[in-house]
């Protein structure tokens, strides 16, 4: 079973948001919020997280008048601006929107400087973003079954790139091998575009790269993309199938953002960040806008994303201590 918590239809999201952003305020959600917001981005201005992020507080800005202000604070895989986040005041004034590896580095890294479930309170999962197998079209392989075939066939001489120890790609590439009973060779490289540059020179045959890093490439002929890595077919790839319908039952791999306020911030405010963000989460322009980053919206309860990132621990933890990774 998928660990993804089960997206709403657009029409009971809607229903939730509008109860939830007309219920009478009470408490210390009256009248918030009384003064700009921060929304922590722990990466660099670009990418994925940060496009969300910016949407997201625009559209709150829009819906509150009162500014979002997104920080990005990058560095340490992440954990610099999650910091920051957890030594905040909890009074829903400051947000963060964690990258992907806010599960995976309570596995990485000895002594965080936080604590991944304890010093924060989940408001909703934000977004989705699925990763595309893609290999060198000099690969004999038009399927995943075909490349698994190859792999078995010619064990230890295939590699797959990954973009830095512990990212979601080195993670996708660790997990496939495992479920496929495959050796293949994992060669990293310091982020995702030398990872795709390698790919297209043929020094590796296999990436499982973000879908806006390798469409265009897939499109102009110069790599064959074979599945996405999600339990469901992306919208923006219709025709795409996934790693788990075609081959590996039960596989799954994807990035995420969800929102996040501080632990100890009043229930008052999470639900009323979490029935706006939800609302603004079914309109049909950030549906759209979303769909043409590869990512999927999300939603849901603060329970959701809590039951979430609880998985997300789990099943990375074990698959981390299983291939012994390390970072450098």
């Amino acid at each position: 079973m998928s660990s993804i918590p089960r997206l709403l239809s657009p029409f009971v999201v809607l229903v939730a948001a509008f109860c939830a952003s007309n219920a009478p305020a009470q408490g210390p959600a009256q009248g918030y919020p009384t003064k700009p917001i921060r929304l922590i981005v722990p990466v660099a201005a670009g990418g994925g997280t940060d496009f969300t992020a910016r949407l997201i507080g625009q559209k709150l800005t829009d819906a509150w008048g009162q500014p979002v202000i997104i920080d990005n604070r990058p560095g340490a895989a992440g954990n610099l601006g999650v910091e920051i986040a957890a030594r905040s005041a909890a009074d829903g004034h400051t947000l963060v929107m964690p990258i992907t590896s806010f599960p995976i580095n309570l596995s990485l890294y000895r002594n965080l400087p936080f604590d991944t479930v304890r010093d924060f309170a989940p408001v909703t999962l934000v977004a989705l973003a699925p990763l595309l197998l893609v290999i060198n079209p000099s690969v004999q392989a038009t399927s995943v079954k075909e490349l698994v075939a190859l792999a078995k066939s010619r064990p230890g001489e295939l590699n797959f790139a990954n973009s830095g120890s512990g990212t979601t790609a080195h993670l996708a590439g660790e997990l496939f091998k495992r479920m496929a009973g495959i050796e293949i060779v994992s060669i990293p490289y310091k982020g995702g575009g030398p990872a795709v540059i390698a790919l297209l020179g043929g020094q590796v045959q296999i990436y499982f790269s973000t879908i806006p890093a390798a469409l265009s490439q897939v499109r102009a002929g110069k790599l064959r993309a074979l599945a996405v890595t999600s339990t469901e077919r992306v919208a923006q790839l219709a025709d795409m199938p996934t790693v788990a319908e075609v081959a590996l039952p039960g596989f799954e791999v994807v990035g995420w953002f969800g929102l996040f306020a501080p632990a100890g911030t009043p229930k008052a405010v999470i639900a009323r960040l979490n029935g706006e963000v939800v609302k603004i989460l079914a309109m049909s322009d950030v549906r759209e806008r979303f769909s043409g980053q590869g990512l999927i919206p999300g939603g849901g309860t603060p329970e959701a994303l809590a039951g979430f990132l609880k998985n997300e621990i789990a099943k990375w933890g074990k698959l981390i201590k299983e291939a012994d990774i390390r970072v450098n």
